[in-house]
């Protein structure tokens, strides 16, 4: 057996991990978009390192588009099996890859226009929504801890990883001559006492793991103190400053958890009274989804949920589907909060919102996760004097802060508890995954004082032999 790592290699999106089995056949776990990563994005997600048509089975750990991105690109370039996933995985999955494929096609409209007047050769997207369209017939849907042949001597389990809804760690139990190679694929890990979902479950021992390392090096800010600071914000931008709270928000996860505890700060009587606007029509889309598996969240929603059956809404809030309507709040002088996609600010409509409100110092950029040092939110957090947003100069007067609690990746002490349930000496090999290298050489010298003893960092299209069981 061999593994082959095409993506998340010392970066941290793009996910794509290939198994080579000495059957001849071939496992890709994910197929995840790069983003964020300057003038080098189209070309990563342009090049595979492997022959999508060769590929045997897909199986995906959740629904983020870094994980799932480019499986309309693996079908357009012959990829014609089954893709695995859980029933929330589906759903979501569906509305993101359209979605991608429709801001693909307007940036690639956007962009030919002034190509054609400089008689530049046309550009064309890595794929359409008829792409993504062709991808939903080949899903599968498996439920958690339920024990799934996919393949003569290929077994697939899996179990929650606390991440997003639907997120699970991939559970492989692969027949190699005669004896069973177990290989666990940790997706996203999420966090402990995360405010909205289940936590992580223990997982089988494994022989060999495939673990991200996003956080390797930090320590979340406790979960609770977030709505004191985002009401902190509220109170300083909208209500002492009357200016405008700009937050980029993932459509995924953490747009529902904002609006969890703006529900939860009314609940409390302490909400000021504003207009919150979600602008952005995926986000309404998912937030719709995600209520129908109330099932996924943790024992303080359910519980909740019997005395406000609806846990994202609150009075202020309104939804912002038409182009008109968003490009009207630019226009506002009113006081509000905007929540907006994408939670890098690399795209999509809050893009516009921080172009037009950067260089107000009555407003504030708030952002909620992580962002790729080259997106526009990675050069905000540097506290930059001036961003180039859409070719354009702009002074930076507002100010720029960030909720680092709100993260939906767990921190060094949330991914060793994932670990916990493992016994490090059975573990042969642990690759570290989905992470900075200088954060991921961190986790690596920690996990070797835990008892891990042979751990590896990747790098990109590297394949690496796994050799026989003993």
């Amino acid at each position: 057996m061999k593994i082959s790592f095409h993506g998340a290699a010392r970066t941290v999106t793009g996910s794509k991990h290939l198994l080579h089995l000495a059957s001849g056949k071939k496992l890709l776990l994910d197929c995840g978009m790069f983003q964020g990563m300057g003038k080098d994005t189209t070309k990563l997600n342009s090049d595979w390192g492997f022959e999508p048509s060769e590929i045997d089975h897909v199986i995906i750990s959740h629904a983020h588009i870094d994980h799932v991105g480019l499986l309309p690109k693996l079908v357009k370039d012959g990829y014609a099996g089954k893709i695995y996933c859980t029933p929330a995985t589906a759903s979501l999955a569906k509305l993101l890859l359209l979605d991608s494929a429709h801001i693909q096609e307007a940036d690639v409209r956007y962009v030919n226009k002034h190509r054609a007047k400089e008689n530049r050769e046309l550009v064309a997207p890595l794929y359409t929504e008829e792409d993504a369209l062709d991808v939903f017939p080949l899903f599968e849907t498996i439920p958690y801890n339920e024990h799934y042949h996919i393949d003569n001597g290929i077994e697939l389990m899996y179990t929650d990883c606390g991440h997003i809804l639907g997120s699970a760690a991939v559970n492989l139990k692969i027949m190699e001559d005669g004896k069973p190679v177990r290989v666990t694929f940790s997706g996203d890990i999420g966090r402990y006492r995360d405010m909205l979902l289940r936590s992580p479950q223990e997982f089988p021992q494994a022989d060999y793991i495939i673990m991200e390392s996003t956080y390797g090096n930090s320590l979340h800010d406790l979960v609770a103190a977030a709505n004191d600071k985002l009401l902190h914000h509220i109170e300083q931008t909208c209500i002492e400053n009357k200016g405008k709270l700009i937050i980029p928000a993932f459509s995924l996860g953490r747009t529902q958890e904002i609006l969890y505890m703006l529900n939860r700060l009314e609940l409390e009587r302490r909400l000021p009274k504003l207009n919150y606007y979600v602008d952005s029509p995926l986000s309404i889309k998912i937030t719709n989804t995600v209520k129908r598996y109330p099932d996924h969240f943790n024992g303080n929603v359910r519980n909740l949920l019997k005395i406000d059956e609806d846990v994202f809404k609150f009075n202020g809030l309104q939804y912002v589907e038409s182009v008109e309507e968003s490009m009207a709040l630019n226009d506002t002088k009113d006081p509000c909060v905007i929540i907006s996609a994408s939670g890098m600010a690399e795209a999509g409509r809050v893009k516009h919102h921080i172009a037009h409100n950067i260089s107000d110092a009555r407003n504030t950029i708030m952002f909620t996760g992580y962002c790729e040092p080259y997106s526009l939110g990675g050069r905000l957090k540097r506290q930059p004097d001036m961003v180039k947003i859409f070719g354009h100069e702009y002074v930076v007067k507002a100010a720029i802060d960030e909720i680092s609690s709100l993260s939906a990746h767990g921190d060094y002490e949330d991914m060793s508890q994932w670990l916990a349930c493992q016994d490090p000496r059975t573990v042969k090999k642990l690759f570290l995954v989905h992470g900075e290298y200088d954060v991921q050489e961190a986790f690596r010298q920690r996990l070797i004082r835990k008892g891990f003893l042979d751990v590896e960092i990747p790098s990109l299209h590297q394949e690496i032999g796994l050799g026989k069981m003993e």
